[in-house]
């Protein structure tokens, strides 16, 4: 029996990316995942696996009640947006799997650019005080426009954060983290001098 879906699509600040909205929730309120190839969904996301096989997606972007693709440059919008529309709501309204695990995060170690560097992230006392201010006033708004933003250290007044999704390479999200992000956690958090991002 099929459910009814509504799918809608809606323009992030990122031009590189859509964000499919659907009525209901696709995971557990508070979890997103990513997938940047076809070979990171194997296993995990059904439903990430067969976007993968439109030939112009180069990411899936998952939280709760919606789906942010990154399309390669050589089509626009206009072309696809329709057609990925319909495929999400199809598969969703036959009730197939989205996600049957979660992959394992990342190990600091890969994310690091050289492997001669390995960073190493030690918990602080202001760990929990910058999780909270970015959860309360950051995440909604990083969610509203196709991504997600998670805290990954702070040391020497230099909070890192990893975004996610929309905001992943990103043009404006160098302004909304210098501007927004960092203000924010200066005015509440005087021993927060920078705020920069580190890519997932």
């Amino acid at each position: 029996m099929k459910v009814p879906v509504t799918i809608y699509a809606e323009m992030t600040p990122n031009p590189s990316t859509m964000k499919f909205v659907a009525n209901k929730y696709l995971l557990i309120s508070g979890e997103s995942v990513e997938f940047n190839s076809l070979s990171e969904t194997k296993g995990f996301s059904p439903l990430a696996e067969q976007l993968f096989q439109f030939p112009f997606i180069k990411g899936v972007f998952m939280a709760s009640n919606f789906i942010t693709i990154t399309k390669t440059d050589n089509l626009g919008w206009d072309f696809i947006t329709m057609e990925i529309r319909e495929f999400i709501k199809e598969w969703i309204s036959e009730g197939k799997d989205i996600l049957i695990q979660m992959p394992s995060p990342k190990p600091a170690e890969v994310l690091s650019e050289s492997n001669t560097e390995i960073k190493n992230y030690e918990p602080s006392e202001y760990d929990e005080a910058i999780v909270s201010l970015l959860d309360e006033y950051v995440r909604p708004a990083v969610e509203n426009d196709g991504g997600a933003i998670d805290f990954r250290s702070f040391k020497d007044g230099v909070v890192t954060v990893i975004l996610r999704g929309a905001c992943s390479g990103c043009p404006s999200s160098t302004a909304t983290l210098k501007g927004g992000i960092e203000n924010l956690l200066k005015q509440h958090l005087p021993e927060v001098t920078e705020v920069v991002a580190e890519n997932a």
